[in-house]
């Protein structure tokens, strides 16, 4: 049986803050085995945990601030824009993808493509 669209919000909900917040482990976690991660769209797709969890090391202490904009949940897939503004010395960069997941029925990430491109990000 699919996942429930409440269940795949959570998970949405979770990654969202785990990415402000949380570990390399701790967002890896919500990926099943044979997951993909594409982010952005169009560069190299990572397709073992070892690069899926060093992709998200690369977040760890950062200050970073996230909240999630819109949700969209059908079919055991989500479409949602979120915002991640991370601050550096006066800095502060903003930027606000489209992530698109499909899920397992345990609601386990089974891919993540992930839509902006340079001009998105904001700097102020």
């Amino acid at each position: 049986m699919a996942a429930s669209n409440e269940r795949i919000r959570e998970v949405i909900e979770r990654y969202v803050a785990l990415v402000a917040t949380g570990t390399a482990a701790e967002i890896q976690a919500l990926y099943a085995d044979g997951a993909t991660v594409e982010d952005p769209v169009g560069s190299d797709v990572l397709t073992t945990p070892e690069q899926i969890l060093a992709f998200y090391a690369t977040l760890e202490g950062l200050d970073q601030k996230t909240r999630l904009i819109e949700a969209r949940i059908a079919g055991g897939e989500a479409a949602f824009h979120f915002e991640v503004a991370t601050s550096a010395g006066d800095l502060t960069y903003t930027l606000a993808p489209f992530d698109v997941m499909t899920f397992d029925d345990d609601a386990k990430i089974t891919s993540m493509r992930a839509f902006w491109g340079e001009s998105d990000m904001q700097v102020g």
